[in-house]
């Protein structure tokens, strides 16, 4: 056995100090992996976390770029000290223990298996194709916030979901732009695109009544409104990025590595008017 793996010291930060570590890279620029087991990923784990649990460590380390920092988190803390030990002594210069684990994070979360919403990107689409699922995932979610600015009485409310709604319709028309873009023939007008996209399911590839049931919600209440609107997006950010992982061709890989980094800064946004909502009670 070789021991020197379990002796080598890491560096560890606590969740509040990864969150703001992970915030000086973009989101291909490091390796987030989850050493759990696969029920408590499914429970809840944080978005775009790659899933490998600490038994299974030794023989798919090569699944991880040992060139990137590499954050390893478990439950509590010990399985990625472990993990992150193995992984420092296989020859990774930049492993970080989060201690405290996922039990000490208090930030976007997603939830499902691996395979929750990657029915929707096999890994092997043409771009185009890539670029029609995500329009209509957006599309999905624009048409879910319009749905609900129409059910809801207060003005502030229906404000907010309005403007959920926009931020939507711009992801879309940046979507659409990119696929004007890229391809090869003559490039199909906006409506005919937009009706190419099926829409089958919300961002994150769930359905409403899947998200409403992961969070229940009062719709009158804008702190609710907006701890939705931040799940549904962490969701989406966690699909695009498994689905990045998964992808075999560089320019889909790419493709989809910017629309999550899209995702990512909407829920900072959204992250910063709950924090207003904190500061106004």
């Amino acid at each position: 056995m070789r021991w020197k793996q379990f002796l080598t010291p890491v560096k560890s930060l606590n969740a509040p100090e990864t969150k703001e570590y992970l915030k000086k890279y973009s989101l291909d620029e490091y390796n987030l992996i989850d050493v759990r087991q696969p029920s408590e990923y499914r429970s809840g784990h944080i978005p775009g976390a790659k899933l490998i649990p600490v038994a299974e460590m030794a023989e798919r380390s090569k699944e991880i770029d040992p060139t990137k920092p590499t954050i390893v988190y478990c439950a509590i803390g010990g399985r990625s000290r472990v993990a992150a030990q193995m992984l420092a002594g296989k020859g990774f210069s930049k492993v970080i223990n989060m201690a405290g684990g996922f039990k000490a994070w208090n930030d976007d979360t997603a939830f499902g298996a691996e395979e929750t919403g990657m029915t929707l990107f096999s890994g092997k689409e043409k771009l185009e194709d890539v670029l029609l699922t995500a329009y209509s995932l957006e599309a999905g979610l624009e048409d879910f916030y319009t749905s609900l600015q129409g059910r809801v009485k207060q003005e502030e409310v229906k404000s907010l979901f309005n403007k959920l709604s926009s931020i939507e319709v711009k992801h879309q028309e940046r979507i659409y732009a990119q696929y004007q873009q890229i391809s090869s023939a003559p490039p199909l007008g906006r409506e005919e695109f937009a009706s190419k996209a099926e829409k089958q399911a919300m961002e994150g590839g769930l359905s409403t009544e899947e998200y409403l049931a992961q969070y229940p919600t009062d719709f009158e209440n804008i702190t609710d409104v907006v701890s939705l609107a931040m799940g549904i997006e962490a969701q989406a950010l966690d699909l695009y990025l498994r689905a990045a992982d998964n992808s075999t061709q560089t320019d889909t890989r790419q493709v989809l590595l910017r629309i999550a980094e899209e995702e990512r800064t909407h829920l900072k946004l959204l992250g910063d008017l709950l924090d207003q909502q904190g500061d106004n009670v």
